[in-house]
């Protein structure tokens, strides 16, 4: 057995006894799910990543840290005297990966993406706004193609951000724009495109930001009202972005900061169509103590704690959930049997070159419709430490994609947490051997559905016929950073018919969404789920 096999084991065998002694059932310290390594080298450490409805995946990094592993295309270069490592640059700082192929395509990017932020809109386009240096006000864009295909980056020669944008979050709208919120240099939101209006300052912003910052990357969720909930630090509100008012004021949530540097996670739970999408819960893991940027050396124990709270109760409240273990960096994602996998990051110290340190190896599963104290479960153990800088992205085979990792300000390949260059797919659970024969195959879905209107779904089964209606699932794709993976959210919809024919081949007929401000248009990728697994989706454009 190889030395990081066997510290994967004796970790999971840690956990199995951390778990007894918290008075979990010990079926939740079995051990499960399978990590793969898809490429030893993509060339570039992925601050940035996002799936594109065309099966590739987009990964980025900044521009000023000098030579990447992979050489431009053509013998192009990257002349920029403001440079602060190389001046004149001909590798790449983004690439485009290929599912399947695990093949590596690298992209041209201009301007400096550091700390960036952005998000799909309705026509499948990426819009990727902010940064650092020459890069802070810039917007760019990258449509994607099939693969084999030659899109790149393209920057808008007419249309910069109004306010530089550092370390903010984006949100896509119900009517095609989206908002800006926040950063290091704004205490205001902005819109893409703009359309003549000016940025709204948001007091909310400033109020939040103590002195080792903590409200970098705010937590943005848009309700089913049209509002945005949007958290930072520890304190959250329910914004109305037309009128610029505060709606309402949730409590504190009490314990350790949660945003960057502090680095906790967060997701709103999936919206049902039983509930009408009218009831929306939301989900913040892990976090630092405050003074763990301050003090970094000190590496002081992270957050083990989850808030939940239901934002659309007029008297919402926190409840509060440990987690197995102390977590910060992690990666929230929704999975698509409407759960929650929790995965990445460390045990101590925050976000920041160099000031973490005990990777948390084990991924965390987190079923919402369980009872509290049995909605945790732990996994399988990954060999690769994941922290500061790494990405983690739902996949429509059901895997998730885990990419980057960069504790240093330039590219250090040697030492105790080397830039990681490595890409990674885990498997749940849902994806073993033994569960493949419940496994749905979609044999027809419709590549565009309007909202509010019914549609049909075409599969089969490998073996096991469905037990009971299957579940029909709506699943975004985000722009995943900073353990934030902006504009992700899930919709699980009604099926108003399931039919059963000639060779086992079975028809779902399910209700889209109903409004733009339940599901923004937008590419999403459409799971069919029986006994608890997925098929494998299709891209479906909602609009």
């Amino acid at each position: 057995m190889h030395s990081s096999e066997m510290k994967s084991l004796w970790i999971t065998i840690s956990f199995c006894i951390a778990f007894l002694v918290i008075g979990l059932s010990p079926l939740s310290c079995v051990a499960q799910g399978a990590w793969e390594i898809l490429v030893q080298n993509a060339g570039i450490a992925s601050m940035h990543t996002a799936v594109t409805h065309f099966d590739t995946v987009i990964l980025l990094d900044r521009t000023d840290i000098g030579a990447s592993q992979v050489a431009l295309p053509n013998g192009l270069c990257r002349n920029d005297p403001n440079d602060l490592r190389l001046k004149h640059d001909c590798t790449a700082h983004s690439v485009l990966f290929t599912l399947g192929s695990n093949n590596i395509r690298p992209l041209t990017v201009a301007t400096d993406t550091w700390c960036s932020s952005g998000q799909f809109v309705s026509n499948g386009t990426l819009v990727q706004t902010g940064g650092d240096f020459d890069g802070n006000k810039k917007v760019r864009y990258f449509s994607p193609c099939q693969p084999g295909g030659s899109c790149d980056w393209v920057e808008a020669a007419d249309q910069n951000l109004q306010q530089g944008r550092w370390y903010a979050t984006n949100q896509l709208l119900p009517d095609g724009r989206q908002i800006v919120v926040g950063g290091l240099d704004s205490n205001a939101v902005e819109f893409i495109p703009a359309n003549g209006q000016a940025p709204f300052y948001l007091p909310f912003l400033q109020k939040t930001r103590d002195s080792q910052k903590d409200n970098f990357y705010p937590f943005v969720h848009l309700l089913p009202d049209g509002n945005l909930f949007i958290f930072a630090n520890k304190d959250s509100i329910l914004y109305n972005y037309k009128t610029n008012t505060v709606v309402m004021n949730y409590p504190t949530l009490q314990g350790e900061p949660r945003n960057y540097p502090s680095a906790g996670s967060s997701v709103m739970l999936p919206l049902l169509a039983s509930q009408g999408f009218r009831v929306a819960e939301v989900l913040l893991c892990g976090g630092s103590q405050f003074g763990a940027f301050l003090n970094p050396s000190a590496f002081m124990p992270a957050s083990r704690t989850c808030g939940r709270i239901t934002v659309t109760d007029p008297n919402p409240a926190w409840a509060i959930e440990n987690m197995p273990a102390r977590r910060n960096m992690g990666d929230m994602i929704l999975l698509p049997t409407r759960d929650v996998l929790i995965i990445n990051g460390a045990s101590d110290g925050c976000q920041g070159w160099g000031n973490a340190k005990t990777p948390v190896l084990n991924p965390f599963w987190y079923k919402p419709s369980a009872a509290p104290g049995k909605r945790f479960s732990n996994l399988t153990a990954t060999t690769i430490p994941r922290v500061y800088h790494s990405t983690a992205n739902l996949l429509p085979d059901g895997r998730i994609l885990v990419a980057g990792s960069n504790t240093h300000q330039l590219y250090k390949l040697k030492g105790e947490f080397p830039t990681e260059l490595r890409i990674e797919a885990f498997s749940p659970t849902y994806l073993s051997s033994k569960k493949q024969k419940y496994r749905p195959i979609i044999v027809h879905a419709p590549a565009f559905v309007a909202y509010n209107s019914a549609f049909t779904i075409t599969m089969t089964q490998r073996t096991a016929a469905p037990q009971g209606t299957l579940e029909v699932n709506l699943a975004s794709a985000p722009f995943v950073t900073h353990s934030f993976a902006q504009g992700q959210r899930m919709l699980n919809l009604a099926v108003t018919k399931q039919t059963t024919g000639a060779g086992g081949i079975v028809k779902i007929t399910a209700t889209a969404p109903p409004n733009a401000m339940i599901a923004p248009s937008a590419y999403y990728m459409l799971f069919v789920v029986n006994r608890g697994v997925p098929s494998v989706a299709a891209w479906v454009h909602v609009g």
